[in-house]
């Protein structure tokens, strides 16, 4: 279990002014918003989501889940799974689903059985959210048999090798894999619309460049570019793209470059379609003695060197960039009971991650010129495990977890991103070559749209400190002329607010929770509001708002006028 030293803070509401006050003996730094300053739009790249196990789209939690991911969007969200073409019976275990779409007759001649994908893409549609059809994997009778593999199974089961199995291989029939996504979109535009249809994406594969493909790079391609056929030939304008790969870090020496590098310069030379290009960015954490200490630096590495691959192509460099899998680090399905310092997920230091990188990720499009519009969270929910497990995931048996409340803040975002400035920031090239270490990351994102303006700032460490709370004063300026009042709403994310998870230890942390219990939790899990909105008035073209920010916090201010 991760240690904590939180001190003892104080906080008051100041009820005059509406905004968080309190003492502490350090200099406080200071948040300098300027709204008048425009740094480009504000893309909504949280709204994109990711799992293993499709069928947990369609169980009891997933489906609640999908439906308070749309309620909290303004903008649709995108999901993305693995395993929509893998054979089976619709059963999820660990790392695992299938929906048994395809299979071969005695002839070889295909047979196709849509039920159990019809279930997953059903959910999402009575959820109101959009499928990334990403298009994997090879179905049992479709799978090459390798040479080298001559006993192979098809499904092997976590936490084994679940990468070794036949549903990683290339395919036997590349035409007849073309020929499945051709029957598979067919069958979509038939069941949900063709203009609908026209609004998702479909990405070829995952990580190819690692074991999630037995093949190599160039049958890939070849997989690529059958796919687009396939895809293109039932539906004409359709969104295709990839190659999903591993993270590109590592000064061009990792797979994740060599690949991603690789698929660009086939798409360049056979001018094959290409409408987003998507690869994947992971943190690093370190474990000692059951504590860990993040690796942000990793992440933003990832992200900056696909960035700089993207950018040398002077055909592709304007195309959308989607990060269809950016987390923390890389295995979802490994809980708190694997690895104890996996017990970070279900607190606080999560959020604040994500906040942190999230402005990163911003700031790094804006310097390569990348047009960044997803940042896919590998997490969604596992049903029947434990609560608060220390899966990577949104939600924990219906109850919602503290990060799932940073992604609420970031919906409340909207319009323009404005300039930021503060005394507490960690600058962009070190936290992304040394990430944050010593002293936290305070800094902040705001956007303004029309007459409200919204700014979220975060206290972050990739390590505990010894003293995390800081006093912050937020001033924003560049209000429109004439301005002599604004309202001012804040929510917050710290151990005691928009936090399940320190409710449930309060509990004796039940692994399975009665029905109070559950009220109680489903409501300690909602994102809070501090208070009521309060009247701040504009002194010299100034808004004032002066907070204790506790370590691993993220709060979100909320001005009006």
């Amino acid at each position: 279990m991760r240690k904590r030293m939180c001190g003892a803070i104080a906080l008051a509401l100041v009820m005059g002014a509406g905004v968080i006050a309190a003492q502490d003996s350090r200099k406080p730094i200071e948040i300098k918003v300027d709204l008048a300053k425009k740094l480009g739009r504000y893309e909504p790249i949280y709204r994109w989501f990711g799992f293993d196990e499709a069928n947990y789209a369609t169980a009891p939690n997933g489906r609640k889940l999908l439906g308070e991911l749309h309620d909290m969007s303004p903008v649709p969200v995108y999901i993305r799974a693995h395993h929509l073409l893998t054979s089976g019976d619709g059963t999820p275990e660990l790392k695992w689903s299938s929906t048994g779409v395809y299979s071969e007759d005695a002839h070889g001649r295909p047979v196709y059985e849509w039920r159990i994908l019809d279930g997953i893409f059903d959910a999402y549609k009575a959820a109101g959210v959009k499928p990334m059809v990403e298009l994997g994997f090879m179905p049992r009778d479709l799978a090459a048999k390798l040479p080298d593999k001559p006993d192979q199974q098809y499904q092997m089961h976590f936490p084994g090798d679940v990468l070794g199995g036949a549903s990683n291989n290339p395919p036997k029939d590349y035409a007849k894999w073309r020929e499945l996504v051709r029957a598979v979109v067919a069958h979509l535009v038939q069941r949900y619309g063709q203009s609908e249809v026209l609004t998702w994406y479909f990405e070829v594969w995952n990580e190819p460049d690692i074991e999630y493909w037995h093949g190599t790079p160039e049958e890939y391609y070849k997989l690529y570019d059958a796919s687009v056929a396939g895809v293109r030939a039932a539906l004409p304008g359709a969104r295709v793209g990839g190659p999903a790969t591993t993270g590109p870090g590592g000064d061009g020496t990792s797979s994740g470059y060599k690949m991603l590098r690789g698929f660009l310069d086939h798409v360049r030379e056979t001018k094959q379609p290409l409408d987003f290009i998507s690869f994947h960015a992971k943190g690093k954490p370190r474990i000692a003695n059951g504590e860990v200490t993040m690796g942000i630096d990793h992440e933003l590495r990832d992200v900056d060197a696909g960035f700089e691959v993207i950018e040398s192509f002077t055909e592709f460099r304007k195309l959308p960039v989607i990060l269809s899998e950016a987390d923390p680090e890389g295995c979802a399905a490994c809980s708190e009971k694997m690895n104890p310092a996996n017990a970070y997920r279900n607190g606080t230091l999560y959020p604040a991650y994500t906040a942190a990188a999230y402005a990163r990720m911003f700031q790094l499009a804006d310097e390569r010129g990348i047009d960044l519009i997803g940042m896919l969270s590998w997490a969604f929910e596992f049903e029947g495990r434990d609560t608060f497990e220390g899966f990577r995931s949104l939600a924990t048996n219906g109850i919602d977890k503290p990060v799932l409340n940073f992604f609420r803040m970031a919906a409340k975002m909207s319009g323009e991103r404005v300039e930021v400035e503060s005394t507490g920031a960690v600058p962009l090239d070190v936290i992304r070559d040394a990430g944050v270490r010593g002293v936290p990351d305070l800094d902040g994102l705001a956007t303004v749209n029309g007459r409200k303006a919204m700014v979220m700032v975060w206290n972050y460490q990739d390590t505990v400190a010894q003293d995390p709370a800081v006093m912050s004063r937020v001033v924003i300026r560049g209000l429109p002329e004439g301005v002599k009042q604004v309202q001012v709403r804040q929510w917050r994310i710290d151990e005691t607010h928009s936090n399940a998870y320190t409710v449930w230890k309060a509990m004796g942390s039940p692994a399975h929770l009665d029905a109070e219990q559950m009220v109680k939790l489903e409501a300690a899990g909602r994102l809070r509001e501090m208070g009521a909105a309060k009247s701040v008035a504009v002194v010299d073209g100034e808004v004032r708002l002066k907070q204790m920010l506790p370590g691993e916090s993220v709060s979100l201010y909320g001005v009006g006028w």
